[in-house]
């Protein structure tokens, strides 16, 4: 008599971990892999293999969950293995591995689906696909949804908040320090070897008379007067450095380019939303 044969579930186990989430919660990779397989261990009907694994960000640089489909190489890829028949679905640790935005959520769920793969997590089990006889199933997860998106909000709201409050006590917020000033134990601190270069600049320019471009020319003719960065000065840079309202000017000019670029990665995101429905 021959023993009938178990299926095996083929699923590619997804992980993703994010520069916010990681600073708050901690939910590594590592940690995400190891629930994900002890899940794995307790199915037995039918039994679930993991044949792949696939990583959206790293301990570094983090990957959001706020992004689309096609910025995620690592979802992508096991998108992929689902379209190719090599897998069955996905196994995250949680939504909230998978997408921390609602809509995201939701446009992930509806390709695998729309493939024929199937999803999990390993905090839920299958997430089944959306039935118009069981509309509380998909009110329910789209419930976890909404809480996944408010987290991050609320997380980016603290980080802001702190940053901002740190910066307005002197502290170091974020961003480059300002020529004169360097971060020791992610705290500023005066560098006295830039700041003994901006005090000869000065006196060329108070007691000399130099003009801002002679300024530079002398200082790039020295090897003893290096830039923030190591390489030439710019007349823009030392007249930056010499003057406060150049400095606020600039500071201005870049607000302005992140608040432009931030608009126009928003019309980019929405492009590509609508070319998915």
């Amino acid at each position: 008599m021959t023993t009938p044969r178990i299926p095996t579930l083929r699923l590619v186990l997804v992980r993703r971990v994010s520069t916010a989430g990681q600073a708050v919660d901690g939910y590594g990779l590592p940690a995400q892999e190891a629930d994900c397989r002890k899940w794995t261990k307790g199915q037995t009907a039918p039994r679930v293999r993991i044949v792949h694994m696939v990583t959206d960000g790293d301990g570094k640089a983090g990957k959001s969950g706020t992004t689309l489909l096609d910025e995620r190489p690592g979802l992508m890829e096991a998108v992929e293995w689902i379209a190719e028949g090599k897998a069955d679905g996905i196994l995250a640790p949680n939504l909230d591995r998978l997408a921390r935005e609602l809509t995201v959520q939701e446009a992930v769920l509806s390709y695998v689906w729309a493939l024929g793969g199937r999803v999990f997590t390993a905090d839920h089990g299958e997430h089944l696909e959306d039935d118009a006889s069981d509309p509380m199933r998909t009110a329910m997860r789209q419930m976890r949804g909404v809480f996944h998106q408010l987290d991050r909000g609320l997380i980016i709201k603290r980080l802001t908040e702190g940053r901002a409050a740190k910066g307005e006590r002197g502290g170091y917020a974020y961003g480059a320090p300002r020529f004169g000033q360097r971060v020791e134990d992610k705290e500023l601190t005066a560098d006295e070897r830039e700041n003994a270069i901006a005090e000869e600049m000065e006196r060329w320019r108070d007691e000399e008379g130099l003009s801002i471009r002679a300024i530079c020319a002398r200082a790039n003719a020295r090897d003893d007067m290096p830039s923030k960065r190591g390489g030439k000065w710019h007349p823009t840079t030392v007249q930056r450095l010499l003057s406060s309202e150049a400095r606020e000017k600039a500071r201005q000019q870049s607000a302005r380019a992140r608040a432009e670029r931030k608009e126009q990665q928003r019309r980019e995101r929405a492009a590509r939303l609508l070319a998915q429905r």
